[in-house]
């Protein structure tokens, strides 16, 4: 979508002139837009909303009364019994192995409760800290998804393109483990999950390294082959010991390529509703920017320099530029190189800087999306000029879960 900045920045000021900095927003608009879009690049399959990628339940909820999206993918055992318990969903899949003892004993002591959260295992010692919180026969059957590692490891397995995240990487890996699961009481296995990180999480344009954009773009071809036949193995070994519900993959950035895989059933998205600044280095498709954080200029250190409070919203991964928070209205500003963004102050230059005045809001972008929310209390919701709802963050709520 084309973005008019003037005019967003003018309905940005407009509708938050009564708010003092530094405080976040989501533009509905774009925020809806971006959620149909993702839909339509699921191909009618399912997307579940990734919980960790919105960290608002009320934003949750609106995301999953809209078509082609069901069920969370949550990022902690704690979070997904919370999202259970206050009904933003009744299928809640833990993204990640858990070893929360008193959220599995939690777990383990509601049967409704066990009958609505799946945990992630890729291994038997995860099955083994279960049954040590609380024993097969003394709690309800607990269902699990194994998760399949989706990196690619060409060259015999010399080189590892990916993230580091289950052991479970062959088809022959993937039905041992099923077949383990499904000799041991009290527990189910309803799904598997491959999350292609370097696929779904990793842009393909990066501005400014055209070369590096032509290897990510061969790797990911190559990646996405392998894995093709790879996951459609791993599920139909796993199949031979568990009926599966439910295949999931994907991410924000390859909805359309995971989905088009015959062997998945559901994609995951959350990012490419706010869409922050890591996805404009994407070619197929690149989601609407909707979730903004506002600053204020306090200083003028020079004619050509504007500095505003705070703005040192960094984004987790590796400590590069990248996950730096982007001055993104009015267009045409640049972070120090000597300073970055900074957690008390952040100075500012580029061509509009001069135009500032003490009190102007400056407009950043997070590099990454739910992250925005660990800095807030509460997201202002706007639609048009004007704020139609203010709602809180997992942190307005008292919630830190990592």
């Amino acid at each position: 979508m084309a973005i008019d900045c003037d005019t967003l920045r003018e309905r940005l000021d407009s509708a938050t002139a009564h708010l003092d900095p530094p405080y976040a927003v989501v533009d509905l608009t774009a925020f809806d837009a971006n959620a149909s879009a993702l839909a339509d690049r699921a191909r009618g399959k399912p997307v579940r909303a990734a919980s960790k990628s919105i960290r608002s339940r009320e934003l949750t909820t609106r995301v999953l009364g809209r078509p082609g999206w069901a069920g969370v993918m949550a990022f902690t055992l704690s979070e997904a019994i919370w999202l259970v318990r206050s009904g933003v969903t009744d299928d809640a899949l833990v993204a990640y192995p858990t070893a929360e003892r008193a959220a599995l004993a939690e777990l383990a002591a509601d049967p409704a409760l066990a009958a609505a959260v799946t945990l992630m295992i890729d291994g038997t010692e995860q099955l083994d800290l279960v049954d040590a919180v609380r024993a097969p026969g003394q709690r309800p059957e607990l269902r699990v998804c194994l998760e399949l590692d989706a990196s690619w490891r060409p060259l015999g397995g010399r080189v590892h393109v990916g993230v580091r995240r289950s052991p479970v990487h062959s088809a022959r890996a993937a039905g041992a483990l099923a077949a383990a699961v499904a000799a041991r009481p009290g527990f189910r296995l309803v799904g598997l999950m491959a999350y292609e990180a370097q696929i779904a999480g990793l842009g393909d344009a990066p501005p400014g390294r055209a070369v590096m954009g032509a290897a990510i773009r061969l790797a990911q071809r190559g990646s996405y082959r392998e894995l093709l036949a790879r996951r459609g193995a791993a599920v139909a070994a796993v199949r031979e010991h568990a009926d599966l519900e439910f295949v999931n993959g994907g991410g924000t950035g390859s909805v359309a390529a995971t989905s088009a895989d015959p062997a998945v059933t559901e994609v995951t998205a959350g990012s490419g509703l706010y869409g922050p600044t890591l996805f404009d280095a994407y070619r197929a498709w690149q989601p609407t920017p909707a979730a903004f954080f506002a600053c204020a200029v306090v200083r003028r250190p020079t004619p050509q320099l504007a500095t505003v409070l705070g703005g040192g919203w960094i984004a987790s991964g590796p400590a590069e530029r990248s996950r730096l928070p982007r001055p993104w209205l009015p267009a045409g500003l640049t972070l120090v190189g000597t300073e970055g963004a900074g957690e008390v102050q952040t100075p500012l230059a580029g061509a509009a800087a001069a135009g500032l005045r003490v009190g102007d809001r400056v407009w950043f972008r997070h590099a990454k999306a739910g992250e925005l929310c660990e800095h807030v209390n509460e997201l202002h919701l706007v639609s048009g000029d004007e704020v139609v709802a203010t709602v809180p963050t997992y942190r307005g709520e008292g919630h830190a879960f990592l």
